[in-house]
């Protein structure tokens, strides 16, 4: 259980008592500290770190006090980041077990693994979800690029693969009706997802059900452009060249389906971020989009409209499109939805929620969810511009002036300082 507060109801009288509480999680030393001229940033990471702490128990958790389940769209969005912050390493191995274990035969994933419950009518249908099951390609694939060590994706290959081909079977299922053209057969548009999940103003139901169905033929781009990576490193080179294929048509589908030549138009910011940071759209085109992202953020007060899925891309993109400003200017706004309007609510922890306490302190959902604190990963990396992929170390930080940001260490495996 997770909390901040202990209720004690006696009556003893307990003038002068004195109460210990022993916070208890996976041995999992902290690896990455953060501090800057900004005090509510440096308590965003010190919250993003105790959400990692309190989740991370045998299995990360999306929170330690309602459902206490191993989702794993909240482990995809956050593994970069809990990566730096926490020498997480073998809490996370053991979970892609759990995720291989309890995978379906026809290769959807679990969206919670190990299982909570007995699983209801809807399950099956949503353990189909884009950016949920592709956990099963991106999770290895990060602790590969961390650490250099080719068994974590020896081990969960066979579980990529077939995630993979379930994920295009459910592309090869479009109609004509649906989509028409080469690439038809290369554009997600049957089954059920959980879209972007937690966008402001969008209801879960309309999250799952919006015609915008861009999500899975994205990932159907994305992972299989990772997934000829890692089938490379494993010296599979027959793989390599098939999934890079099927990569390349569903970034052809992408543009035949939700843009116009390559132009998106949306209300929404998510649409922009994950085309931009999934190589969707050519260079050109990525710097208009993001030219567009930036006055979408700009007209809204510089305040988010991003679920959990695009979050943890957002200021990567705008900063290294040439909107370094809007990006600072995103992460300091402190009213709703922005990361630190919680902290000036007081939270000492990540919310699930952009208003997890709104302007009335009426809480609602989870007070301790991980997934936002995504967010650090751009501190470190993109503030700080520390990267390690394998046994190559980068420092090339984008500060800015005028909010002292900022100042960090990371320990990386092998004892790299």
């Amino acid at each position: 259980m997770g909390f901040r507060y202990a209720k004690v109801e006696t009556d003893i009288d307990l003038t002068g008592a004195e109460f210990t509480a022993h916070a208890a999680y996976s041995e999992m030393p902290v690896t990455g500290s953060f501090a800057c001229g900004n005090a509510d940033v440096d308590q965003l990471v010190k919250n993003s770190v105790w959400s990692q702490k309190g989740n991370f128990c045998d299995i990360p958790t999306d929170c330690p006090t309602r459902e206490r389940a191993g989702w794993t769209g909240d482990m995809e969005v956050f593994i970069e980041t809990g990566l730096t912050l926490m020498e997480c390493y073998p809490v996370v191995e053991k979970r892609l077990a759990e995720c291989l274990l309890n995978q379906y035969p026809d290769g959807r994933m679990a969206n919670i693994a190990p299982p909570t419950s007995r699983p209801g009518y809807m399950t099956p249908m949503l353990c189909m979800s884009a950016g949920w099951g592709d956990a099963a390609i991106l999770v290895p694939y990060a602790l590969y690029k961390r650490t250099g060590d080719r068994k974590i994706l020896a081990d969960n290959y066979q579980m990529m693969q077939k995630w993979y081909a379930f994920l295009l079977g459910r592309a090869q299922q479009t109609t004509e009706e649906q989509q028409t053209g080469a690439y038809a057969k290369y554009t997600v548009l049957n089954g059920l997802d959980y879209g972007e999940w937690c966008e402001p103003g969008i209801t879960p139901m309309q999250a799952m059900m919006n015609p915008r169905k861009s999500v899975g033929t994205a990932y159907l781009a994305y992972s299989g452009r990772l997934l000829a990576e890692i089938a490379q490193a494993l010296g599979k080179a027959e793989d390599a060249a098939q999934y890079r294929d099927t990569a390349e048509k569903a970034v052809k589908a992408y543009r035949a389906a939700f843009t116009n030549n390559g132009t998106i138009t949306s209300d929404r910011q998510c649409e922009y971020v994950r085309a931009i940071a999934f190589a969707l759209l050519g260079e050109e085109e990525s710097q208009a989009a993001a030219d567009t992202l930036n006055r979408m953020v700009v007209e809204n007060g510089y305040h988010l409209n991003t679920g959990f899925l695009s979050t943890p891309f957002l200021c990567e993109v705008l900063a290294k499109y040439g909107y370094a400003d809007t990006a600072y200017k995103l992460l300091l706004q402190d009213t709703a939805p922005s990361w630190l309007y919680e902290v000036k609510q007081g939270a000492t922890t990540v919310w699930e929620t952009w208003t997890g306490i709104d302007a009335n302190g009426h809480p609602s959902e989870s007070l301790n969810h991980y997934s936002y604190g995504a967010i650090c990963g751009w501190l470190f990396g993109g503030v700080c511009g520390i990267h390690l992929a394998g046994e190559t170390l980068t420092i090339a930080p984008h500060p800015e002036p005028g909010t002292g940001l900022g100042k960090s260490s990371v320990r990386f495996p092998g004892g790299a300082h």
